[in-house]
């Protein structure tokens, strides 16, 4: 039997909400061996424990900062990624949204286990004693979920214009990093749609060159060494693919420390170069939640992949094929797990 070919697509900060509390219940005995390895690293640092955090009643200030947030999530999408049926599915290629870099490099086998969690903890706790400017969501899409690129170009100019930047492309959505005073200017400009524009609580200014002193940090604390060529292709925030044989480990390295720290995460790229350079079965999206859902499918509607082109085809093909699973939902996470 010739096994499905998948893309993994790991999840960002922000993914974890008071509908995925709980979410790691129900591990298998390696789940829980993982999960007991990442606990145990908490406590020496006297943090709080991923289990902890995942029983205690949602709290925004308590679950939402990074330091937390960043590792309830990467254990949240270890224990998906461990719960993939090996024997039908075969991950072909691996990418994330932002913080879900790091767990892209963990899953792909470029991060061993102990440097996964250094990584996880480091960079998730960069922002503990003050955060450094922060993030705005703007849709610049339509109802149907067609991106409209004079909208996303006026959007760019608003942006420069008070000193923000980009720092996400997000299918449908701009995530636009700056300091307060820039994302405040801009708050009061932004034509109003629907709830947005949003600031997102307890985000920095993430993939800006706000970060130059944390990348600094960064590059002292964790070294060169920690990174190993990925056993399973990687592709980063600029939809470029690393390959297990030829990844050059330095480069990485500093891509990792340095470039996606300090640029524009183009996510919606990573996801191009997944459909069109490995042809996947599905698209498998990790948990927690299932935000990354809207974002992959408004870009599949802008590739018209596979004859997609607007939401209710999207949802429609969904409900026909499932090639979007997202292992958050129960009816999809049975499609795809042992």
């Amino acid at each position: 039997m010739n096994k499905k070919r998948i893309i993994v697509v790991c999840p960002g900060r922000g993914s974890y909400t008071k509908e995925t509390s709980g979410y790691l219940k129900n591990e298998t005995n390696l789940i829980k061996k993982q999960i007991n390895f990442i606990d145990q690293k908490r406590r020496d640092l006297k943090e709080p424990t991923a289990t902890k955090l995942d029983r205690t009643p949602f709290d925004k200030k308590l679950h939402l900062k990074g330091e937390n947030a960043s590792i309830l999530i990467y254990s949240c999408s270890l224990k998906d990624f461990l719960s993939i049926d090996n024997s039908n599915f075969e991950v072909v290629a691996i990418l994330g949204n932002s913080m879900g870099w790091y767990s892209a490099l963990s899953f792909s086998g470029a991060l061993n286990q102990s440097n996964s969690f250094k990584v996880i903890h480091t960079m998730g706790s960069m922002m503990k004693k003050k955060i450094i400017g922060g993030q705005i969501i703007y849709p610049i899409m339509n109802d149907s979920w067609v991106i409209n690129e004079n909208k996303n170009e006026q959007i760019i100019k608003l942006t420069k214009k008070v000193g923000a930047f980009v720092s996400i492309n997000y299918g449908g959505y701009l995530i636009i990093g700056g300091t307060q005073d820039a994302l405040d200017k801009l708050l009061k400009i932004l034509p109003p749609v629907k709830q947005y524009p949003y600031q997102l609580p307890y985000h920095g200014a993430f993939h800006t060159p706000l970060l130059k002193n944390n990348s600094e940090k960064a590059k002292k604390l964790l070294s060169e060494k920690i990174i190993q060529k990925p056993i399973i292709p990687l592709i980063d925030g600029n939809g470029k693919i690393w390959l297990p044989w030829s990844t050059d480990k330095k480069k990485l390295w500093k891509y990792t420390f340095e470039e996606q720290v300090l640029r524009t995460y183009n996510f919606s790229t990573s996801i191009e170069v997944a459909i069109k350079e490995f042809c996947p079965d599905h698209l498998v999206l990790l948990g927690p939640g299932n935000a990354l859902g809207g974002a992959v499918g408004q870009i599949l509607i802008k590739h018209k992949w596979n004859d997609i082109d607007s939401k209710d085809t999207f949802l429609r093909k969904q409900n026909e094929l499932s090639y979007l699973i997202s292992m958050s939902l129960d009816s999809q996470r049975r499609l795809i797990t042992i």
